[in-house]
């Protein structure tokens, strides 16, 4: 069984320390004076003095008028808006509506477009066009597959019998 090379020493020092904590606590303290009680809110961190500058900086003009102010009277516009906006609503191009769908026969409406009914991904740029990775990927497969086929070649020429001439078949057999 594993035994510390320091448990003496930690027996020690927790033997000296004991004796302080026998009275459930460290040693007495003074009481605190009772005039200084705790008050509201004297923990909580206090700002710090304003300074003069902030003081005498005046305030921003406000945009909204005064109760003691009067709109300028007499002043009168010769434009007809009624005219103005009845001739650029019909010249204007109309509104194409949204695209919607109806749900069931009480009615409910919702757009189109949100729905999932449209294929928004035929539209893209890249649509169709097969990703870098996979093309990448197909031809370090074809790579391979002739670096093995070759190998595999290789292998075979190795152990393969060699067909010796007329001469050095002669000699053998005599």
């Amino acid at each position: 069984r594993y035994i510390s090379t320091f448990r003496p020493s930690v027996k020690c020092e927790t033997e000296k320390n004991k004796a302080q904590w026998k009275t459930m606590g460290p040693a007495k303290v003074a009481m605190p004076c009772p005039k200084n009680f705790l008050q509201k809110h004297s923990k909580e961190p206090k700002l710090p003095a304003r300074k003069k500058e902030q003081d005498s900086k005046k305030l921003p003009a406000l945009s909204v008028p005064q109760r003691t102010d009067h709109p300028v009277m007499g002043i009168q516009s010769k434009k007809n808006f009624i005219n103005t906006n009845a001739v650029a609503a019909i010249t204007r191009l109309p509104k194409k509506p949204q695209p919607i769908y109806v749900d069931r026969r009480q009615g409910d409406k919702y757009l189109l477009e949100t729905s999932g009914l449209v294929p928004k991904y035929i539209k893209k740029k890249d649509y169709g066009v097969t990703p870098k990775y996979v093309t990448r990927r197909n031809e370090e497969m074809k790579k391979a597959q002739k670096d093995y086929e070759a190998s595999i070649l290789e292998h075979l020429k190795k152990r393969a019998m060699k067909q010796l001439s007329d001469e050095e078949r002669r000699s053998l057999l005599q």
